[in-house]
C-alpha cells in the first residue's frame, strides 16, 4: 500500500453515509497518535468553562482518580469509533456514557460545547501537527459522525456542519472560558497524569513543554505563566518536525484503536465495558438527573 493509498480510498466514499467508516479509517490508521494527543486537549479545554471545571471537581473523579477516568474515558469513547453505534459495544458504551451524565446537572449548552471540541479540536491540531491535513471527506464525517453521537447522547441543537461546530466553539469559549479555581485543580492534576508516564526527573520538562502547545486564552483562564515564546516555538516546531518524519514511513497496515494505546494504565487483566465509568454515591457530587431527550439517548436499550 502507498502513502496516500487509504486516502484515495476515503474519497470514493461517501462522507455522510459512510461516515463511520471513513472516521474510524482516520482515527486508527491514519493519525492515531494524533486523534490520542488532540482529544486528549479537546477534554482538557473543557476545564476552562467554569461550570465543567467546577463540575468535575466536585465529583474528584479527575482530581483523586484521574488514571481511572482518563483510562475510562479514552475506552467508552472509543469503542463506538471501533464497533460502531449498533454493535451491542458500542450500545454498552454508550448507555454508561448517558447514565453517568444523567447523575448530574449538566447544561445543554455545556453538553454540546463538549461534543464541539470532539469536532473541532482535532481538524485543527491535525491539520497543524499531522502527517497530511484532513482531507474535505474525513472533515465532513467526523461532523457526521459526531452529529449522530451527539443525538443518541440527547443533546439538541447540534450543528449540521463543520462550521457551524467551530463558530459554536469559538463563541462559547469567548464568552464562557474564565478563571476558577476548582477548574485549576482539575487541570493540575491532569498534567499531573500526563507526566506520570514518564520517568520523574522528566515531570517539569513536559509539563513546559504541554503549556507550550496551549493557546493563550486556555492559559490565562488557568492562570498559567506561558512559557518563552523561544520555548513554544522549539516545541510546536518539534511536533511538526514528527508529523513530517511519519508522512515518510510506509502507511499503518492494521487498525491501532486506544484500547492500545500504553497510556491506558488501569486494566492490565482487562476490563467490561459495563463497568467503566462512574457511578455516584448520593451526597457524593450527584446532582438532579438533567433533562435528556430519551427518545434518542435510550433507543440503545
Amino acid at each position: 500500500m502507498k502513502r496516500f493509498e487509504r486516502l484515495e480510498q476515503i474519497r470514493r466514499m461517501d462522507p455522510v453515509a459512510d461516515a463511520l467508516e471513513i472516521y474510524r479509517l482516520s482515527v486508527a490508521f491514519e493519525f492515531p497518535w494524533d486523534y490520542t494527543r488532540a482529544l486528549e486537549l479537546a477534554l482538557y479545554r473543557t476545564y476552562a468553562v467554569p461550570s465543567i471545571g467546577r463540575l468535575l471537581a466536585q465529583t474528584a473523579e479527575l482530581t483523586e482518580r484521574t488514571q481511572k477516568r482518563y483510562d475510562d474515558t479514552a475506552l467508552l469513547l472509543d469503542a463506538v469509533v471501533e464497533h460502531g453505534f449498533t454493535a451491542d459495544e458500542g450500545r454498552t458504551a454508550i448507555r454508561r456514557i448517558n447514565q453517568m451524565h444523567r447523575n448530574y446537572d449538566i447544561s445543554d449548552d455545556d453538553m454540546r460545547y463538549v461534543l464541539c471540541t470532539f469536532v473541532v479540536v482535532p481538524r485543527r491540531w491535525i491539520d497543524t501537527y499531522g502527517w497530511r491535513r484532513l482531507s474535505r471527506h474525513e472533515v465532513v464525517a467526523t461532523t457526521e459522525y459526531y452529529r449522530t453521537l451527539g443525538r443518541h447522547m440527547g443533546i439538541p441543537d447540534i450543528p449540521e456542519t463543520y462550521e457551524g461546530f467551530e463558530a459554536l466553539l469559538d463563541a462559547y469559549e469567548e464568552a464562557h472560558f474564565d478563571w476558577d479555581v476548582q477548574a485549576r485543580r482539575v487541570s493540575d492534576a491532569t498534567l499531573d497524569l500526563m507526566a506520570s508516564w514518564y520517568p520523574r526527573p522528566l515531570a517539569p520538562l513536559l509539563r513546559t513543554a504541554t503549556l507550550a502547545l496551549l493557546d493563550e486564552p486556555l492559559l490565562r483562564a488557568f492562570h498559567y505563566e506561558p512559557p518563552s515564546q523561544a520555548t513554544s516555538s522549539l516545541v510546536r516546531r518539534a511536533v511538526r518536525t514528527r508529523g513530517r518524519l511519519v508522512r515518510l514511513l510506509p502507511p499503518r497496515r492494521t487498525p491501532h484503536f486506544a484500547r492500545q494505546n500504553w497510556e491506558i494504565k488501569g486494566y492490565p487483566n482487562g476490563y467490561r465495558l459495563a463497568d467503566l465509568g462512574t457511578r455516584p454515591v448520593p451526597g457524593t457530587g450527584g446532582c438532579p438527573v438533567r433533562h435528556l431527550d430519551t427518545s434518542a439517548a435510550d433507543g440503545l436499550e
